[in-house]
């Protein structure tokens, strides 16, 4: 079992025996510094997409061969092959269109690690593509160098693209 598996199967349990008290178990103080990095995190990330700088958006993630991405197509592992995956999906400005999340929820299971549900909007004025959108979780670990994604997993919601 590779260690992001385990981290995933970790998090799995934490989440099954502490949520709804993680925030009360932490303390407020640092559940909501925690909460404010992340957020942090998020918002450097759509603005770093948003210029169209796929490698800025790219430093959210762990920059590991663990790290995982899954989406319609499949599952993605290791950091290079996320990045990979990003810049052939996106290969231009006018193909990466403009990115928001919304509905945010933020669940911090130790002062180390968290996940994150939300939704996610991509707007592509002029294009033939028009606005996407879906939901997202992620799994985020806390590292020296700050929060970073371990894991991502990425649905298109085909009832809103109508």
């Amino acid at each position: 079992m590779s260690r992001n598996t385990r981290v995933f199967a970790i998090l799995t349990l934490l989440l099954a025996n502490f949520s709804g008290v993680a925030g009360s178990a932490l303390g407020r103080p640092s559940g909501l510094k925690g909460e404010s990095q992340i957020r942090q995190l998020l918002t450097q990330q759509a603005a770093a997409w948003n210029r169209g700088d796929i490698p800025g958006f790219m430093e959210g993630y762990w920059k590991s061969p663990e790290t995982t991405f899954a989406g319609a197509s499949g599952i993605e592992r290791g950091w290079q092959a996320v990045m990979d995956r990003y810049e052939h999906n996106y290969p231009n400005r006018a193909a990466m269109g403009t990115l928001d999340f919304s509905e945010l929820e933020i669940h911090l299971l130790s002062k180390d690690a968290a996940f994150v549900m939300g939704r996610w909007h991509l707007d592509h004025p002029g294009n033939s593509r028009g606005p996407v959108g879906g939901v997202f979780t992620l799994v985020l670990q806390r590292f020296p160098q700050g929060w970073r994604i371990v894991h991502d997993h990425t649905s298109a919601d085909a009832s809103r693209h109508s």
